[in-house]
């Protein structure tokens, strides 16, 4: 049986005559009709991230007619951006994301307001930010925002469509601490704790199929019209998984602990950075070197072994020259730690120092004490000390 919510958002007065022309094929909808184009009218989303899926998911809002569009972002647009977040083109590179993807729906849709808050969302703003909109949408890659969004939300009591992104592979879901009938869940009933550091690369380390972004933010933006106009089941108490390669779309069920031990109340903001936690002995003074540092080592002829700790396609783009591939994946399982020099320093790096880290930290504990790693990886020492290294 399929079990609705009611409509997030009241309706808007009158329909312009532009609107029903713009709009004809979702008036002409029995579910959705113009009481459902009014309420997409009048409603305040706000989008977390103008990235991967935020992007198309901001571009379909704004063709659907949403009336208020709030896009949260304070990072500038990249040449790697371009493979999946399709609201920018190749003129935007160096632009603001947020201002790039305003322009990109103004031309799109004018009669779509957007607000811009280019600031870093945070314990201090995102409750009071919330509170402006009626629906969030999260589509970030790392799990100390993802954690500050759904306590956010809690607090605003408002619900969140999030989705999120691997290789080919993608989940979506609905979540709303205060959903009536009892139906209320947050994103720690499925997730109440983060997953060790670095076990879960974001797509800068691991990588994304760029059109895998057009169809989880198509869910996401699917789930958002459903809130808003009280259509159809939406995702709240289920978590779909999406798989590219296999082309299957399946769902769990998810739901919350009964026990109130297990599942504590939220009633505060708290450091997430801390809560998800750092790679053990990643950020202490002996174990990092600065890519400065390694050039004056190498230059030196300083008896060392550079070891290059990601995949071998990765290799096969870019490396530092004299060194040795020893993937974070074997050197995690054990077997990469039998090739790591016991008679020398050992210098590990990856592409921007996450992967690296978390190697180091499996090395110290394996009992290597004279290791460190690369701070910034190999994007920090291209722009450093090779400039014309090739990137991606």
């Amino acid at each position: 049986m399929r079990i609705s919510l009611p409509p997030l958002v009241e309706p808007a007065g009158e329909l312009t005559r532009d609107e029903v022309a713009r709009y004809s094929r979702h008036l002409i909808i029995p579910d959705l009709g113009t009481d459902g184009q009014k309420r997409l009218k009048n409603a305040r989303v706000l989008v977390i991230g103008a990235g991967g899926l935020g992007a198309p998911t901001l571009l379909y809002l704004a063709a659907a007619g949403v009336g208020t569009l709030g896009i949260v972002d304070f990072d500038v647009v990249d040449e790697s951006n371009l493979q999946r977040q399709i609201i920018h083109g190749t003129a935007d590179v160096g632009r603001s994301k947020a201002q790039s993807a305003r322009d990109s729906i103004a031309a799109i849709n004018p009669l779509v307001q957007v607000r811009l808050h280019e600031v870093r969302l945070d314990a201090g703003n995102a409750v009071e930010l919330f509170g402006q909109y009626d629906l969030i949408l999260d589509g970030t890659d790392n799990f100390a925002t993802r954690y500050l969004v759904n306590d956010a939300a809690v607090l605003a009591g408002k619900p969140y469509v999030w989705g999120s992104i691997y290789r080919f592979e993608g989940q979506v879901s609905v979540f709303w601490e205060d959903a009536p009938d009892g139906r209320g869940l947050n994103y720690r009933d499925l997730y109440p704790e983060p997953p060790p550091p670095g076990l879960v690369p974001s797509c800068a380390e691991g990588g994304v199929l760029g059109i895998v972004c057009a169809s989880i933010a198509s869910v996401m933006g699917t789930e958002a019209i459903k809130l808003i106009t009280g259509i159809g089941e939406p995702l709240l108490g289920r978590l779909m998984i999406y798989d590219a390669l296999e082309m299957s779309y399946r769902t769990i069920t998810v739901r919350k602990d009964p026990s109130e031990a297990f599942r504590p109340r939220i009633t505060e903001l708290v450091d997430y950075e801390a809560f998800c936690g750092g790679v053990p002995d990643a950020t202490a003074p002996d174990s990092a070197i600065t890519p400065r540092e390694l050039r004056a080592l190498l230059d030196s002829g300083a008896n060392l072994a550079l070891i290059d700790v990601r995949e071998q396609v990765e290799w096969d783009i870019n490396h530092i020259e004299g060194a040795q591939l020893i993937p974070n994946s074997s050197i995690s399982s054990g077997e990469g730690l039998a090739k790591l020099p016991h008679d020398r320093k050992a210098v590990l790096y990856c592409k921007t120092g996450v992967r690296s880290a978390e190697a180091l930290a499996a090395a110290k504990k394996a009992g290597f004490t004279d290791v460190v790693h690369l701070q910034g990886g190999i994007v920090a020492w291209a722009q450093q000390m090779q400039p014309d290294m090739v990137m991606y």
